[in-house]
């Protein structure tokens, strides 16, 4: 399915009694690639588990085009376009590349793992290697090419590049570019790299406590030091 719009509102939610998310609002219109930044425990992760539908919301509505998902469980907003590759690794370890492939091919045909393998070579070259033998990075294709083969109309991605080696994360990042420029998902993007974000993103977010402390477009957050340094802590971004 082509990429589609998603729209929050006023989202509040946490963990049992604990409350994370307060009244966040934010759209983000179809093919667009948002990145959501903030320093650690502001409430990113959170998010993005909440719109996946994995934690406890105490108010607001998410929209993903035009249907309302608010009130349906994890699997109903997978098959209704939601993809997330959250950043736990989840890959099957005692399965190989292909047959952890499968299972995120759902109702489509066997040959539409050259998708997959086209986006990530090194997927292909390790194919009959089981997931526990992959390296970090390898599991992290693995991972987000699984999730990919369901095609999405949108994509949340968790610190994709956590702990990984340049190389990797440059493959990641262009593959991501590229579902985004071929108009396919529309992409949510946590990540600590802020420079390897913003240099993906055309909106930015940025959170604090877990609320939304600023918006707008990575060229204006660049420019904007004193929110760079108060609420991400970091200097000299270009």
């Amino acid at each position: 399915m082509p990429a589609t719009p998603l729209e929050v509102e006023n989202l509040s939610a946490g963990y049992g009694p604990t409350r994370v998310l307060e009244s966040v609002s934010f759209s983000v219109p179809a093919g667009a690639r948002l990145a959501v930044l903030g320093r650690n425990g502001m409430g990113k992760t959170t998010l993005l588990a909440t719109l996946a539908g994995q934690t406890r919301r105490y108010g607001g509505q998410i929209r993903i085009g035009e249907t309302d998902v608010t009130g349906i469980s994890s699997a109903l907003r997978a098959r209704t376009g939601l993809g997330y590759v959250p950043q736990a690794r989840c890959i099957f370890p005692t399965l190989t590349v292909e047959e952890n492939l499968f299972v995120g091919l759902k109702d489509r045909p066997k040959s539409d793992l050259q998708e997959a393998y086209a986006m990530f070579p090194r997927l292909f070259e390790r194919k009959r290697n089981l997931g526990s033998q992959l390296s970090g990075g390898e599991q992290q294709m693995l991972s987000t090419a699984r999730t990919i083969l369901g095609r999405p109309s949108v994509l949340l991605l968790d610190e994709p590049l956590e702990g990984l080696a340049p190389v990797i994360c440059e493959e990641l990042m262009k593959a991501f570019a590229a579902l985004a420029n071929a108009g396919d998902m529309t992409i949510l993007l946590v990540e600590q790299r802020i420079q390897s974000a913003l240099d993906f993103a055309d909106h930015v977010i940025v959170l604090e406590r877990g609320r939304v402390a600023w918006r707008g477009t990575p060229s204006a957050l660049v420019a904007d030091h004193d929110t760079v340094e108060r609420l991400l802590g970091v200097g000299g971004l270009h």
